[in-house]
């Protein structure tokens, strides 16, 4: 050991889904939206001016969180921007997860949040979800360091209800209570009115999944006064000019164009739920997914030798090499034609496999 290996800090890092680069790949394995973002993207890209990169983008970032507290009906000190959700997610953990006491977050939930309690020495306890992958709130009702969930959960796509988020909010006043709802637009009622209730409640959204942008990294948070200044003092100590000039223009121009942004969400929801029925007819199990994406195991299928065929096929799934979900797969939700691509493989897979 050289002398000044001893004060590394190590930890086991967070393992994004692969990226390949490949012709005629099928790519559902990073819950990317299958469709362009909006058209005002492109023409803000356009016309964007390369002069202003020579100068320092707005630390505040004003004209994105304008159009943000438009949009959402708050004010604009409620509102947090940050370069992607994982970049907001990160730097809460960090400002509001001090305690001696451990944050609370379920066994089978988004694998950054161990990878941050380690990174920034929180004390942390998994809790187990119940056999339908759902969130028990009598087990959030100890005392601990505070709270962080998605909802709908990744990688299950389970939803959990308004009131049942309040029913643990109420039991967890003395905390803060991180809600990450980066799949919330596709189906679920988000907790956003609860903002007027809980001054500790900080929700968490991105605009990677239903806006298009996953490769701009644009993510934001909504809370109290209070919650989001302290959220401000820890970005300003640590890199006062996360979002660039044109992250901004770009993530401005998303926001205002509502009429496609709904178009695009009814046409994955509209997939969603006829890949359901067709993965029930070839004898999947799943949940009620609420997201982009399904979470699947099938009662005669090995989930790794199926990613694997798939993978030969050049049709990228998720596979998640973890307790009680080592037989399952979660499957983005592409276009209706990219996962007819997918259901006839399945069917000439499911062939294969009786004879």
């Amino acid at each position: 050991m050289k002398p000044w290996d001893k004060n590394i800090r190590r930890v086991v890092p967070y393992v994004p889904g692969e990226q390949p680069d490949q012709p005629h790949m099928l790519k559902l394995n990073t819950n990317e939206n299958p469709y362009p973002p909006a058209p005002g993207v492109a023409e803000a890209l356009y016309t964007f001016d390369t002069d202003r990169l020579r100068l320092y983008p707005d630390p505040g970032a004003g004209v994105l969180i304008r159009a943000m507290a438009k949009r959402y009906q708050v004010q604009e000190d409620q509102v947090f921007v940050g370069v992607g959700s994982d970049d907001v997610l990160a730097m809460s953990f960090l400002t509001f997860f001090n305690s001696d006491r451990p944050i609370f977050f379920p066994d089978i939930t988004y694998s950054f949040y161990d990878v941050w309690a380690e990174e920034f020495r929180i004390p942390y306890e998994r809790i187990p979800l119940d056999e339908r992958f759902r969130i028990r709130k009598e087990d959030y009702y100890r005392e601990n360091g505070g709270v962080v969930f998605p909802n709908p959960n990744a990688p299950t796509g389970e939803l959990e209800s308004v009131d049942d988020i309040e029913d643990l909010l109420q039991h967890n006043q003395d905390v803060v209570v991180i809600v990450d709802e980066a799949y919330i637009d596709f189906g679920g009622e988000s907790v956003l009115p609860l903002l007027d209730k809980y001054d500790n409640l900080l929700v968490v959204q991105t605009f990677s999944k239903s806006r298009s942008l996953a490769g701009m990294r644009i993510g934001y948070a909504f809370g109290s006064r209070e919650l989001i200044g302290y959220l401000n003092d820890v970005k300003y100590s640590f890199n006062s000019y996360t979002m660039s000039h044109l992250a901004l223009a770009l993530g401005t121009a998303a926001v205002e164009d509502e009429t496609y942004f709904q178009e695009t969400l009814h046409k994955i929801t509209a997939t969603r739920e006829r890949v359901k029925k067709e993965f029930a007819a070839l004898g999947f199990r799943f949940g009620d997914s609420q997201a982009n994406f399904l979470f699947v195991t099938h009662p005669n299928w090995r989930a790794k030798e199926l990613f694997e065929a798939l993978k030969e096929e050049h049709i990228y799934v998720r596979y998640f090499r973890k307790p009680r979900i080592d037989n399952y797969l979660r499957i983005t939700i592409g276009t209706d034609d990219e996962m007819d691509v997918l259901l006839d493989f399945l069917r000439d897979y499911g062939k294969q496999e009786k004879n």
